[in-house]
C-alpha cells in the first residue's frame, strides 16, 4: 500500500499557514509555494540512492557520495503544480521536467488532458509528480497512469494539502506511489475542495479567478 509522509517540519508547517490566510497577496502565495516545494523537495529526495567517486580535493585525492542513477524528473501537473517548480530545481538544477496538462471538468470533476511532453528516457528515471492539492485526486491518478503508460516505474507524489478522499483514491489506482504532503485537512466540499484548505492554488498563484 502507499505510505503516506506527512512532512512536519516547523518552517513547513509555518509557510503552509501564511498561505491558507485569505489576504495574503499573489506575490506572497507564489513566494510561499516556492519556498515549501524548496523544502518538500528536500523530504522527497531523501531516501535517493548514491554512489562513492573519487574527487581530488586541495589536499588529497578521496572516495565521496554522489547520487546515484540518471537524473529524477519533476513533473507539475499544469496549471499549479508549477508552483512547486522552482524551488525544486533550485535544489536540484540538473533534474529533466515534464509537463503533464490536465484540467477538471466542472460537472463530473473528472480529468481531461490537453498536454503531455516527457523526456524520451523517462521510463528510466525516478519521476516526481506534483500538485499543491490531492483533492478528488482524479488528476494525480490521471497523470501516475499516463506516466506508467509510458514505462516509468519509479513514482512518488508529492502535494501541499490532501484530503483524506483523495488519499484513498490515490493509494486504491496506485498503492506503489508514495505519497508526501505538508498536511491531511479535514474533508471535501460539494464541489471538490479541500476543507478548510486554502482555496484554488491555481487562482491565487497567478491571480486569477
Amino acid at each position: 500500500m502507499s505510505t503516506v509522509n506527512v512532512v512536519d517540519h516547523p518552517l513547513v508547517q509555518h509557510k503552509l499557514t501564511l498561505m491558507r490566510d485569505k489576504t495574503v497577496s499573489t506575490k506572497g502565495f507564489r513566494q510561499l509555494m516556492n519556498e515549501i516545494g524548496m523544502l518538500l523537495c528536500y523530504e522527497v529526495t531523501r531516501s535517493l540512492p548514491l554512489e562513492l567517486v573519487e574527487v581530488e580535493t586541495p589536499l588529497a585525492k578521496t572516495l565521496k557520495p554522489t547520487i546515484a542513477g540518471k537524473k529524477l524528473v519533476f513533473a507539475p501537473i499544469l496549471r499549479a503544480g508549477m508552483g512547486f517548480l522552482d524551488g525544486m530545481l533550485n535544489l536540484v538544477p540538473s533534474a529533466r521536467v515534464a509537463h503533464i496538462g490536465l484540467y477538471r471538468d466542472p460537472k463530473t470533476l473528472e480529468a481531461v488532458e490537453y498536454y503531455f511532453k516527457a523526456p524520451a528516457d523517462i521510463a528510466d528515471r525516478l519521476v516526481i509528480v506534483m500538485d499543491p492539492m490531492l483533492a478528488t485526486a482524479n488528476s494525480a491518478v490521471a497523470a501516475i497512469s499516463r506516466l506508467k503508460e509510458r514505462g516509468v516505474k519509479d513514482l512518488r507524489f508529492v502535494c501541499l494539502l490532501a484530503a483524506p478522499e483523495g488519499i484513498k483514491h490515490l493509494t486504491a489506482a496506485h498503492p506503489d506511489v508514495e505519497i508526501w504532503t505538508a498536511a491531511i485537512d479535514e474533508r471535501l466540499n460539494d464541489h471538490g475542495y479541500i476543507v478548510p484548505g486554502l482555496g484554488d492554488a491555481g487562482d491565487r498563484m497567478f491571480g486569477t479567478k
